[in-house]
């Protein structure tokens, strides 16, 4: 048996230190809206209660706390984007019929890497996701500097292969060990495609030098680790009773380093303070040398980092999975 059980006894999940400010794009509501009605409209959704069930989880919500500070018509593409993430993981991903056959998910590779290299084929393009995809990457077009958008459709073809590394986990009942689990999360959790956004969202295009300044690279591999880490941490009472904690790193660390639940909490959360403090020094030494873009850029990090704990904080997709008596430490 692949993941772990969550002890009866009472769990305390550790507060995680967020320095960072807490903010919310006013549009939220009215872009919501219209971006499921856009989800509604691309077909991906596979089941017929799947959209009341998204409304339910307030992804949007999540959107306008990563990107408080984009004009509404903007806020509603970056959303589009972020559930297209969610439809596309809980639709494709972890579907029953696709999680553990990686030969079938393979084979759906070619037309979305198709989209998105801009090659030209007399076969269509079918797949829903695919689809949508091609839509997406248009409308991202518009607002992207060739360079920004080839960091995008990069950073999303790594996303969509490691989709790939674990449908072969699950094939395999396979637990990865944490350096192979630490390295390879940076690519599953989709926060490289989500990060290569900032700059585009918010009109400050960073350079070529700029993205690659090893301080940058830094800053970003460290504010996708937080994400990852924190959503695994949130999310691991929900992932095991659905039989999908084989990914999270609580179980990673509870399987290959012997670890009780709580002792891997403990970690996750201790992985996560090191990581802020991290991100905190290199900020001072950033602001040395930076332009504003590079400064609104690693402002946009911190606020994918704030606005993910605290959309997980009052997501009952989350809370409610954990056993009574579970103690919540975090404070705002």
């Amino acid at each position: 048996m692949a993941t772990t059980s969550v002890p009866p006894a009472p769990l305390r999940i550790p507060p995680l230190r967020c320095p960072f400010a807490n903010e919310v794009n006013p549009h939220v509501a009215e872009a919501s809206e219209d971006s499921f009605g856009w989800l509604l409209e691309t077909g991906m959704l596979g089941e017929a209660d799947m959209l009341e069930r998204y409304k339910s989880a307030r992804f949007g919500w999540l959107t306008a706390r990563a990107y408080p500070l984009v004009e509404r018509d903007m806020l509603k593409l970056l959303m589009d984007w972020c559930i297209w993430l969610f439809a596309f993981d809980d639709g494709f991903c972890e579907s029953e019929d696709l999680s553990t056959h990686t030969a079938l998910i393979a084979r759906a590779l070619p037309e979305m890497f198709r989209v998105l290299h801009d090659i030209e084929s007399d076969e269509p393009i079918t797949n829903v996701f695919a689809i949508s995809l091609r839509e997406l990457k248009k409308r991202i077009a518009v607002h992207a500097q060739p360079d920004q958008l080839d960091r995008w459709c990069n950073a999303t073809k790594e996303y969509i292969f490691a989709q790939v590394w674990e449908a072969a986990n699950r094939e395999s009942d396979v637990v990865p060990t944490p350096q192979d689990y630490v390295f390879m999360r940076r690519r599953t959790g989709a926060m490289y495609p989500v990060y290569a956004l900032i700059d585009i969202a918010g009109g400050h295009r960073l350079t070529p030098e700029e993205w690659h300044h090893p301080d940058i690279r830094a800053l970003t591999e460290h504010a996708n680790d937080l994400v990852v880490w924190d959503n695994d941490l949130f999310s691991y009472a929900k992932e095991r009773i659905h039989d999908q904690a084989r990914h999270n790193l609580v179980n990673v660390l509870v399987t290959h380093r012997g670890y009780s639940v709580q002792e891997a909490l403990d970690e996750v959360a201790a992985m996560h303070d090191h990581a802020v403090a991290e991100m905190v020094r290199l900020r001072g030494t950033v602001e040395t040398w930076a332009t504003p873009a590079v400064l609104a850029y690693v402002q946009g990090l911190e606020h994918w980092v704030r606005g993910h704990i605290e959309y997980s904080l009052g997501s009952a997709r989350y809370i409610r999975a954990w056993p009574s008596g579970t103690q919540w430490t975090q404070t705002h």
